[in-house]
């Protein structure tokens, strides 16, 4: 059941990285990224006041328990972990294809796979391997679709933001596992929002704001709100994915960056970006990684 959870999630996750291209597209950034922590924290909210106030959550799903002093801790370096990989995210999705991006990020899982192996032990079969290997060879081909479109892969430091970006992510993915290995998926899901809000209001108002006139203007967009909701489904199922005591994070990771199929199909479709033909093998090689680590779980 875990697989069809971090599939789900990954379609999910598509859904927010099409929105997000939108939010961003000749938009600040900073902005962006503040109230997609802000309506993410207030999807969240009636939960806890639920939770704390009465017993109508109790048992559920969507309890959240009172936790000690060291969990919020705990939670709030996922939050920096988080917010970091999305603030290098974010800048390189603004200046750079969807149909480029996309594929960079799904190579992410290779860095958790091999964070699983040394830190968790986690081992692969074959099939796991072979779908591993096509996630790689992909990445090999993105920089020579990136050179046609005038993107050099060394000389550009969108790219390098994506990297760091991809760097940050697979870390947060290993210190997911580790954390779902003691608490609760609410626990995680609501407090690491809340803490995320907290500290982009304070990136917000103190570094953006007194240089908002300098930088790109800010424009309010729909997208923004769909954003925050495909993202929390999306992290809700993941988490409960990684929740089930069989599940492997470098599996899931894998999984979770199938997201491409969406995000390819939206940048062909709504932003008209170029040398799709290239892409598409590029798009293929991810498929087939996924076909492989699907078997490899049966």
């Amino acid at each position: 059941m875990w697989v069809l959870y971090a599939f789900l999630s990954a379609f999910l996750l598509g859904c927010y990285e099409v929105n997000k291209k939108m939010s961003l597209n000749r938009n600040a950034v900073i902005p962006v990224l503040f109230f997609n922590t802000l309506f993410s924290s207030l999807i969240f909210l009636p939960f806890i006041v639920l939770s704390y106030t009465t017993d109508v959550l109790d048992g559920s799903l969507l309890y959240v328990p009172r936790v000690s002093f060291e969990t919020h801790v705990a939670v709030f370096i996922k939050a920096v972990i988080v917010l970091s990989s999305w603030i290098f995210g974010y800048f390189a999705l603004k200046h750079l294809p969807l149909t480029l991006s996309g594929p960079i990020k799904a190579t992410q899982p290779v860095l958790t796979l091999v964070g699983a192996l040394v830190i968790f032990g986690e081992r692969l079969n074959l099939y796991q391997w072979i779908g591993v290997a096509f996630a790689v060879a992909s990445f090999y081909l993105l920089s020579v679709s990136g050179k046609k479109e005038g993107i050099r892969f060394t000389h550009n430091k969108w790219i390098y933001f994506t990297v760091l970006s991809v760097m940050l992510g697979s870390l947060s993915g290993l210190y997911d596992k580790y954390l779902m290995g003691s608490l609760d998926v609410m626990t995680v899901q609501v407090w690491f929002n809340v803490y995320q809000c907290a500290i982009m209001l304070a990136i917000l108002l103190f570094l953006w704001y007194p240089r908002r006139k300098h930088t790109t203007p800010f424009t309010w967009r729909w997208n923004i709100i769909f954003i925050s909701v495909f993202l929390c489904i999306a992290d809700w199922v993941y988490f409960y994915a990684l929740s089930d005591p069989d599940s492997m994070i470098s599996i899931v990771s894998m999984i979770r960056r199938s997201n491409v199929l969406v995000t390819f199909a939206a940048g062909a479709l709504f932003f008209h970006e170029k040398n799709l033909k290239n892409k598409a093998i590029d798009l293929l090689l991810v498929l087939i990684g996924m076909i492989f680590l699907y078997l490899g779980t049966r």
